[in-house]
């Protein structure tokens, strides 16, 4: 794990059964990079997620976040930690500062902490006049703004976004987007964001793509591209998920 590693994934394998969903999985994310994992549907995007997060345990390899493994040391893991899941997680019939408050009270936070941090990032968000709104009132863009408000409540060091984007219009999408991107930069987070949208990756982005639960290609978008021989993401995307392809 390097000095500026906030997540080590080091030969990670998983199988359902006699299906194997991640084959051998290594990757670093650092302080205040974004890197997107991007896969097709069925890549093993979320099995990774799940066992970073230990709803699954990994039986070989081994996943360090902030140097604690998430093993041995899993709450310590976890406390530096914000997730944002594919599926929402939010409570409809509570209000938006309802569910912020009941989230951060979980990670012991005090009262006067909570207020804090619940105004700071509901206006980063561009949602504190609508704090006392119910989520059921609130449309998918802004339920996952506030579940990115939720998420980085604690001040986590690393942030996982498991296909944040699914079923938003464009313009939300691109909102999201470029917010968690903004994170990055003034907050120096390290996000692991998945994905299958190619429009998501930005050029500057640290990139792995994972097809068939294999890591094929990893790094910058520039050196993805020129691995690849391609002159575009999406080309390179092709030529590295095409099926039969070594790794």
């Amino acid at each position: 794990m390097s000095d500026r590693a906030v997540l080590s994934v080091d030969h990670v394998s998983y199988a359902f059964g006699k299906k194997k969903a991640l084959d051998d999985v290594s990757i670093e994310v650092d302080r205040g990079e974004c890197t997107v994992l991007l896969g097709p549907n069925g890549a093993g995007k979320s099995t990774l997620f799940s066992l970073i997060t230990r709803l699954y345990d990994a039986p070989a390899g081994t996943i360090r976040i902030n140097d604690y493994d998430v093993k041995k040391k899993t709450s310590r893991a976890l406390a530096g930690l914000g997730v944002v899941f594919q599926q929402p997680t939010l409570d409809l019939d509570l209000s938006v500062m309802q569910n912020l408050r009941y989230h951060a009270a979980l990670h012991g936070m005090s009262r006067k902490q909570i207020k804090v941090r619940v105004q700071e990032e509901l206006e980063r968000q561009g949602m504190f006049e609508r704090r006392f709104e119910q989520v059921r009132q609130l449309n998918g863009g802004h339920r996952r703004r506030v579940e990115i408000a939720r998420a980085l409540l604690h001040e986590p060091k690393l942030l996982l976004l498991d296909e944040p984007t699914v079923g938003l219009d464009v313009p939300s999408r691109q909102a999201i987007v470029q917010h968690v991107h903004d994170l990055c930069s003034t907050d120096h987070i390290a996000v692991l964001w998945a994905t299958h949208l190619i429009d998501e990756v930005y050029e500057t982005d640290h990139l792995i793509i994972l097809h068939q639960g294999v890591v094929r290609a990893a790094g910058v978008v520039d050196e993805i591209k020129r691995q690849s021989g391609a002159t575009t993401i999406a080309e390179a995307f092709h030529r590295f998920t095409r099926e039969g392809m070594a790794a």
